[in-house]
């Protein structure tokens, strides 16, 4: 990379990371003031209230680095419009709780502004030899598709600093293989935009936390990274969709963990509970910050196999993401996280603990 690139990039990371962790203590006053706080509860693992609405720093960020860095047009303007819904609607849930039906309908409206304004679509997927061209299911796909990335980074939000930690690990290494490939459209911006955004959050929200993104910044990272993988796989700056999917393997293996875990139970797949991968590891007397940083060390392998695949070996890519993805495999069946090993623990005890 060249002196200019650097400096570049550096300047995309600082700006909006500063403008972050300045605004942050305003934001936790803020939260106080309206009663946006997160109060404990027999299924959470912090036992004083905590601010939310800091998701609000981080959108701030957002904001400050698009009005410095990018330029306005069409699919901007669809990603700042389905943005702001997003945001907006995770404000209300942090203050009031929405019914989850609310929310899926306002998750929906952005989705469908970033498709059908923003002309952003999944087209086509290749992978392992394999192409498949989804025609008009292109639409349906890629709305799915964003909807999923948005409820599987609300649902891995459970400890401090985890959500954020997995988003930047995933910010960083989308901008790493941008540079890389020298891509320099929305992608790489937003990217390393979001990246210091998220590092200037965790500067308060790293534990112990002073404030809790809330809804407003877990729906927001999660709508963020499904705009951004979009992006970069329209403009082939990803050679296969398993990139950004594999870099997000901890937080969709959870939510499909929680899914199947659910309706083994029979219960409501949006049933809360205290069996995620998290929780699994807290059971194991590790401390909250060490939990958070095995997370993060496991999302970092999957970013260096990423890393290996697009820039460097695309067979040593796969062995890697295949030993990974046999670890995460292994880790389903040793742990309670699909469902109980203990025949002690009766079902009415189960419900009790939730």
């Amino acid at each position: 990379m060249n002196q200019e690139l650097i400096i570049g990039i550096l300047s995309l990371i600082f700006v909006p990371f500063a403008f972050v962790a300045l605004v942050v203590p305003f934001i936790k006053k803020l939260a106080q003031h309206v009663g946006a706080l997160d109060m404990p509860n027999p299924r959470k693992v912090h036992h004083v209230p905590i601010p939310r609405l800091g998701g609000l720093g981080i959108y701030g960020g957002f904001l400050l680095g698009y009005m410095l860095f990018s330029k306005p047009d069409s699919l901007m303007n669809s990603i700042l419009i389905g943005s702001f819904i997003i945001v907006l609607l995770g404000v209300m849930d942090d203050i009031s709780p929405l019914k989850a039906s609310h929310k899926f309908l306002g998750q929906l409206v952005a989705a469908l502004i970033v498709v059908f304004y923003g002309g952003i679509l999944l087209k086509d997927i290749s992978a392992f030899g394999f192409y498949i061209n989804f025609q008009w299911f292109a639409y349906p796909i890629t709305i799915f598709f964003i909807l999923g990335c948005i409820n599987c980074i609300n649902l891995i939000d459970g400890l401090d600093g985890l959500a954020a930690g997995i988003s930047s690990i995933f910010f960083l290494s989308i901008g790493i293989i941008a540079a890389c490939k020298s891509e320099f459209g929305l992608a790489f911006i937003l990217s390393f935009i979001m990246f210091g955004s998220c590092m200037g959050f965790l500067l308060h929200n790293f534990y112990p936390a002073s404030i809790f993104m809330g809804d407003s910044g877990s729906m927001f990272l999660g709508f963020t990274i499904a705009v951004i993988t979009l992006l970069g796989y329209k403009n082939v700056m990803m050679t296969s969709l398993i990139v950004p999917l594999l870099l997000l393997t901890i937080p969709i293996s959870d939510t499909l963990f929680a899914i199947v875990r659910r309706k083994l139970r029979g219960e409501s797949i949006s049933t809360p509970d205290k069996m995620h991968i998290h929780h699994q590891l807290l059971k194991r007397n590790l401390s909250q910050r060490t939990v958070v940083l095995i997370i993060y060390f496991a999302t970092s392998l999957f970013a260096a196999a990423s890393l290996v695949y697009v820039l460097k070996d695309a067979q040593l890519g796969y062995l890697l993401y295949g030993i990974l993805l046999f670890c995460v495999a292994l880790f389903a069946v040793k742990t309670d996280v699909l469902f109980s090993h203990s025949s002690k623990e009766s079902p009415k005890k189960e419900k009790e603990e939730k």
